[in-house]
């Protein structure tokens, strides 16, 4: 397919609004934006992935119940407190939904709340009381819009993360825009990342669900900062339809366009979220080809960009192929090594690394100079069938430490 990037990020679509204040929740950080809004003007289909943690945030509870009918309206999110192991946990999500639709006219079970920060720590509604009604007044169906949310939303992050995409479907032009944050507690399965995508396609809430889970194993799912997987990560799509496309209700052409698509914004997010690790200097790619089959592929690539022992290689610039082999040989699963052949690569250009499983004769200083890059490659031949995947990860620092060490104060 080909698709178009466009500005906007999750306004771009049609029938989309955002906005992103300060209302007290990091009250450390005065002027830093701490919720966004999020609303459409129509009642969209909806659906949402989340964490495999078993300890999960009370919004994850609450969207759970509200997507129950496959649509919703509006969205809110905060950053600074998790609202994870709250006593009132799932009551203050409530009541926030509450203080939404009061202010967008809308039913507060079409509201879907999210939260990101710190865990365990006690949460009181007034922020809320303040902020919601600011960011309803706020609402901009504009590329300042989406821009103000999604820096609203960000924790450890150095910068925002959105994007939007068009494409055809049924004859007609359609956008995907999405907004994120995670920079920490990145790991499969998708970790303290949240993502909140807009579409103008119409597509039934049954299809928009199965496409969603369907994208996600080999995108979100395929993603590594840190191998902690959070209590909040959340995924949410909603789709209002106002492309004017034929609706989506099947498995059809059209379908797998829409699916092309998601998986095409999705992996730029990715790409996003892993080059900005907490720490990072590197955007670690890890692409298998002609592996046995997708599971292989998928556990090979996510080995490789876990790595710790390769990610600090990847910090000090040094083409450490071996620790590559050696996350590839301890990858779970049923599958022959002899025929592996490694790369690695950057703009700067690629070395062969390993031939067979073993050494490929390379030069060091070349090598250094692919890794000097920000975005490395890591291409991994299997040479055992036709299967393919990809991973996204970063590289080790010292920094990371750092950040972590002190991320409460």
């Amino acid at each position: 397919m080909q698709y178009k990037e466009v500005a906007g990020g999750i306004c771009a679509p049609k029938g989309f609004a955002a906005a992103g204040v300060h209302c007290g929740i990091r009250a450390n950080h005065s002027e830093k934006y701490d919720l966004a809004l999020i609303k459409a003007d129509v009642r969209c289909a909806a659906a949402g992935v989340y964490t495999t943690n078993k300890v999960c945030g009370a919004p994850i509870k609450v969207d759970r119940a509200h997507l129950t009918d496959g649509y919703a309206q509006a969205i809110v999110v905060n950053s600074g407190n998790a609202n994870t192991c709250a006593a009132n946990g799932v009551a203050l999500a409530e009541e926030c939904c509450e203080l939404v639709g009061k202010a967008l006219n809308i039913d507060a079970k079409d509201v879907l709340p999210s939260s990101t920060g710190v865990i365990g720590q006690p949460m009181v509604i007034d922020p809320f009381a303040r902020g919601i009604p600011a960011a309803a007044a706020k609402l901009a169906a504009d590329a300042q819009g989406s821009t103000d949310a999604a820096t609203a939303i960000m924790t450890t992050d150095t910068h925002k993360k959105e994007y939007a995409i068009q494409f055809e479907l049924g004859g007609k032009t359609c956008t995907v825009g999405a907004i994120g944050k995670g920079s920490g507690m990145i790991a499969p399965n998708m970790a303290t990342m949240l993502a909140f995508y807009t579409t103008d396609a119409a597509v039934s809430p049954a299809l928009l669900e199965k496409a969603l889970k369907t994208v996600v194993p080999g995108t979100y799912n395929q993603m590594s900062v840190d191998l902690d997987t959070s209590t909040n990560d959340t995924l949410i799509i909603m789709a209002s339809g106002l492309a004017g496309n034929p609706e989506i209700t099947e498995e059809n052409a059209d379908y797998d366009a829409f699916v092309a698509a998601l998986t095409a914004i999705a992996e730029h997010m990715c790409a996003e979220h892993a080059g900005d690790g907490e720490g990072a200097t590197h955007l670690i790619t890890c692409e298998v080809t002609h592996a046995p089959d997708l599971k292989t592929a998928r556990a090979v690539s996510r080995s490789v960009v876990c790595s710790n022992l390769f990610k600090a290689a990847v910090f000090g610039r040094d083409a450490n192929w071996g620790r590559i082999l050696c996350a590839i040989g301890y990858t779970p699963g049923d599958f022959s090594i002899d025929k592996v052949c490694v790369w690695l690569s950057s703009a700067a250009g690629e070395v062969y690394v390993c031939e067979n499983a073993a050494y490929h004769p390379y030069s060091e200083d070349e090598a250094a100079k692919v890794l000097a890059e920000h975005d490395i490659l890591v291409k991994v031949d299997m040479g055992t069938g036709d299967a393919s995947a990809k991973a996204w990860g970063c590289d080790l620092t010292y920094d990371y430490v750092k950040i972590n060490g002190d991320y409460r104060t």
